[in-house]
């Protein structure tokens, strides 16, 4: 599919103003002088929590425990990413440790 030099600039405008747009609006609607509604403050602790949630389960849906190899790669690079966790507090080295892991076993191992 190719573009005019309009479509193109039409459409690299939309996606400039809407990110834009998403970095501004927080500012605009909660400015560091007025204290932030309750329930913004409550979504910042709680949806943290239920995205890694959500993705876990997104990342499992299509694993099949009763087929060769009956999940190991995605189970053994889970508990690698918890005990990464629990032992350094780093998100960047337990995400990063446990993907190195899975690709390393599928690539290579299963």
């Amino acid at each position: 599919m190719t573009f005019t030099l309009t479509q193109s600039l039409i459409f690299f405008g939309i996606i400039s103003l809407t990110t834009l747009a998403t970095r501004a609006l927080p500012f605009l609607l909660f400015p560091d002088h007025k204290e932030m509604p309750k329930y913004v403050k409550y979504l910042g602790n709680v949806l943290p929590y239920t995205i890694i949630g959500m993705l876990v389960i997104y990342c499992f849906k299509d694993v099949s425990f009763i087929q060769a190899p009956f999940g190991l790669p995605e189970v053994i690079s889970t508990a690698l990413i918890i005990l990464l966790h629990l032992w350094k507090k780093n998100m960047l080295l337990s995400i990063g440790g446990g993907t190195v892991l899975y690709m390393l076993l599928v690539q290579g191992i299963f």
